[in-house]
């Protein structure tokens, strides 16, 4: 969801995040966006050991609990 490849790679090292990154660059344009229904960040999704969508949009104790659920099956 970012536009600015030179500010979002700056974040990117200034946070320390170490996982794979990825984006188009077309901020609220992002098509793969629309296609998940991202209306606003952060938006989450938790998705099963078989890729699929079980959850989107928890916050808080509701996000603490389905990953509790999920790590335990």
């Amino acid at each position: 969801m970012d536009k600015e490849a030179g500010k979002w790679k700056e974040a990117i090292a200034k946070d320390g995040l170490t996982w794979t990154h990825v984006s188009n660059l077309k901020f609220w344009e992002e098509p793969i966006a629309a296609q998940y229904g991202v209306q606003s960040i952060p938006a989450t999704f938790i998705l099963d050991a078989s890729g699929k969508v079980v959850a989107q949009d928890l916050r808080g104790p509701e996000l603490r609990a389905k990953i509790l659920e999920l790590l335990a099956k």
